[in-house]
């Protein structure tokens, strides 16, 4: 039996907001726990609504939790919306050649640790309507020192949730190294991931897969948080990694599609840049 447009719609917007939910709840208890053993000020989220010019296009919310004691910044954003792509960047989208209407709901993650040892995470899914839909998104790890089994363990758990859902892991982690190069510098920018776009075929199964990759992406941070959270670190390391974020900088502003995608469907600044990282440096 096939599902009309706009019970998908439904269900996957409520996935979103499921899983902004949980993200919120496991982060905010990572905050939580190593604060008070620590005998720390505890940091909390806080919460952002926001709407595009016509409210009848929807908008989103966000969390955003800034100097705590695990995260230096994260944010959680989710949104749905809908409207017309503008001429000079419809060709961009698929299923736009007659048509610049578009729905789109999605949630995306941006994590910056506080410990430099604990690597940067970021993670997105989306489902976007035109004349044709498509589920996309992907999850990728910057760290600013090397630890080879975190790598095994990063990527072994990203291939499980591709077997597991007949997908090509070879091909999504490819992908993803090839997306988050930054070309002016000739690097990757971190230890990669998967990254997949434009899943048209099986919408039931591709949805099965885009909750896999959330919940993988859940389970992954805590592990590696949990890990780590307690290690210390030199002043060179810290430099290090403010270096590093220079770099993440750099990318997001010169090539990722999502800031892209955000400016140019009156997206809201703040949720946006929320994925900039703090106190970044340049060599």
């Amino acid at each position: 039996m096939e599902i009309s447009q706009e019970i998908e719609k439904k269900l996957v917007s409520q996935w979103f907001a499921f899983l902004q939910r949980k993200i919120l709840e496991e982060f905010q208890n990572l905050e939580l726990e190593f604060s008070k053993k620590k005998r720390l000020k505890v940091k909390y989220f806080r919460k952002n609504i926001w709407r595009k010019d016509n409210p009848q296009d929807g908008g989103g919310q966000y969390y955003i939790l800034k100097n705590g004691q695990i995260f230096d910044q994260v944010g959680i954003n989710h949104s749905t919306v809908q409207g017309k792509f503008q001429k000079n960047y419809k060709s961009n989208i698929p299923g736009t050649k007659k048509n610049q209407s578009y729905w789109a709901s999605g949630i995306s993650v941006v994590a910056h640790m506080k410990n430099p040892n604990i690597p940067a995470i970021h993670f997105n899914t989306r489902f976007v309507i035109t004349s044709k839909r498509w589920f996309g998104g992907g999850m990728d790890v910057t760290p600013s020192n090397k630890d080879f089994n975190e790598k095994k363990f990063v990527h072994k758990n990203l291939k499980f949730v591709c077997d597991n859902n007949k997908k090509n892991y070879k091909n999504y982690k490819k992908w993803c190294d090839d997306y988050f190069y930054i070309k002016h510098l000739g690097e990757t920018r971190g230890i990669g991931g998967i990254f997949f776009d434009y899943l048209y075929k099986d919408w039931v199964k591709n949805f099965k897969f885009i909750r896999d990759v959330g919940i993988c992406f859940v389970e992954i941070t805590k592990t590696i948080v949990e890990k780590k959270k307690f290690l210390r670190w030199t002043k060179k390391q810290k430099g290090d990694q403010l270096i590093k974020r220079g770099k993440y900088v750099e990318f997001n502003l010169l090539y990722d599609r999502g800031t892209k995608f955000g400016l140019n469907t009156g997206g809201n600044i703040d949720a946006i840049f929320m994925s900039l990282p703090p106190n970044a440096r340049w060599k």
